[in-house]
């Protein structure tokens, strides 16, 4: 199809060559030991002769997360494909890896491997697609880089973009380039908007409507395998009966406020242990020393240190265990919600039957939140006080938590089904291709 204001992207192609020594002075920090720089130029190896791939890009961590029953169900559907994940960032990367290792225990599906995404100059898209040579990218919720979409399109590669949300600031931010967004989009081939919202942001933008289907959020299709399940049980086990709630995915000024909340809850429960999952590895240690600070005694997962009866705070910092450290708990407060991030995802907790609690800045999840609202089954914060008095209400009242589990169940439960409807319509655009 002819796409819309060509001129705009050589536009932007050109402000990109002028940024590029930042461009790649952020992206140096951002490697995995062993893995070559050149991925970010789309130098990668050749696809052997014969070989058939397909490609789902996801920006980091928490998107590959997000993913993980797609990339499941990818692998399971098209065994006789190579799965290619690609992300932004280290530490999504490494979830990638892992999720590979866990894959090829298991013997099951397509094999799954990543690359850095390239950067998205011209040339470098070009490369990536034309060494890659996928059956089709799949690019996942927000991830939309123009000369890519162009190299896909220009290749005869079918674009789709799953579980695709706009909050209103990505929103009012895109719509200030709306030509190269519309250009962006017209390589699109298929666009599953994960609601009512995302779909019309997405058709403001210039997405044309026929290649446009609600199909609901992905996130509701949690993977709670059973491994992840034993996992929890056994955590839950040695760590006894004495009162357990997470703290997963915080960042800078949030675990400031959650350990004064903990300081608190522990003045009426001496005993109460906080699990505390910082977002980001790079801040583990500073996490750690804050926990010294706020005179906590600390047990750190990575250097296999079991919390004592005394311990006030389990640090959990490794990588791709915060599912079953959710599991693990009496209750878990979801972070980057006491702090403007946006939230993350609520549903995690949910689907393994634990009450969920939340601070105030949930732009990114914003659908989900108004589902668990009105099931009754999440519960608000917004600020270190009024969260050490919700722990404290809650831990008095089993009848409290037992109602807020069973209707976060609940919610996860009805909302199931965005995984089949996106399976279906990506089937059709692989016998396409």
């Amino acid at each position: 199809m002819a796409a819309p204001h060509p001129w705009v992207r050589r536009g932007y192609a050109a402000a990109l060559y002028l940024l590029a020594p930042l461009i790649w002075r952020r992206v140096w920090r951002e490697q995995l030991p062993g893995r070559p720089r050149r991925e970010r130029l789309g130098l990668i190896p050749p696809a052997g002769e014969g070989e058939r791939t397909l490609w789902l890009h996801c920006a980091s961590v928490g998107e590959v997360q997000a993913a993980r029953p797609l990339i499941e169900a990818l692998g399971q559907r098209w065994p006789g494909h190579r799965l290619v994940v690609t992300t932004m960032t280290a530490t999504g990367a490494e979830r990638v890896l892992v999720l590979a290792r866990n894959r090829q225990a298991s013997g099951a599906g397509a094999e799954v491997s990543h690359h850095f995404v390239p950067l998205d100059f011209p040339g470098a898209a070009r490369r990536f697609v034309a060494r890659l040579q996928p059956d089709l990218a799949i690019f996942f919720e927000t991830e939309l880089w123009p000369n890519l979409l162009a190299a896909c399109d220009r290749a005869g590669v079918p674009v789709a973009v799953v579980n695709g949300r706009l909050s209103p600031r990505a929103w009012r931010g895109y719509r200030r380039l709306r030509p190269l967004m519309e250009e962006a989009l017209s390589h699109v081939a298929w666009l599953a908007a994960k609601s009512d919202a995302d779909a019309r942001r997405y058709l403001e933008l210039g997405m044309a409507p026929e290649r446009t289907t609600v199909v609901g959020s992905l996130k509701f299709d949690i993977d709670t395998s059973n491994e992840t399940r034993q996992v929890s049980e056994r955590l839950r086990t040695r760590l006894g009966n004495r009162p357990v709630w997470v703290a997963g995915s915080t960042h800078p000024g949030e675990d400031e406020q959650v350990l004064a909340a903990h300081v608190r809850l522990r003045e009426r429960l001496p005993d109460a242990l906080l699990v505390l999952v910082p977002r980001h590895p790079h801040r583990f240690d500073d996490v750690a020393a804050l926990c010294r600070q706020a005179g906590l005694t600390l047990a750190r997962r990575s250097r296999d240190e079991w919390p004592g009866d005394d311990t006030a705070v389990y640090l959990g910092d490794t990588m791709g265990e915060l599912l079953a450290l959710y599991g693990a708990a009496d209750l878990a407060f979801v972070g980057g919600s006491l702090v403007p991030i946006g939230g993350h995802n609520l549903l995690e907790p949910a689907a393994l039957g634990t009450p969920v609690l939340t601070g105030p800045a949930l732009v990114n999840f914003e659908d989900v939140a108004e589902a668990m609202r009105e099931a009754g089954a999440l519960v608000e914060v917004v600020d270190a006080e009024s969260l050490a008095n919700q722990l404290l209400r809650l831990f008095d009242n089993r009848q409290a938590r037992h109602r807020l589990a069973e209707a976060g169940r609940s919610v996860v439960t009805a909302n199931r089904g965005a995984l089949a409807r996106t399976l279906a319509v990506l089937e059709a655009l692989v016998q396409a291709e």
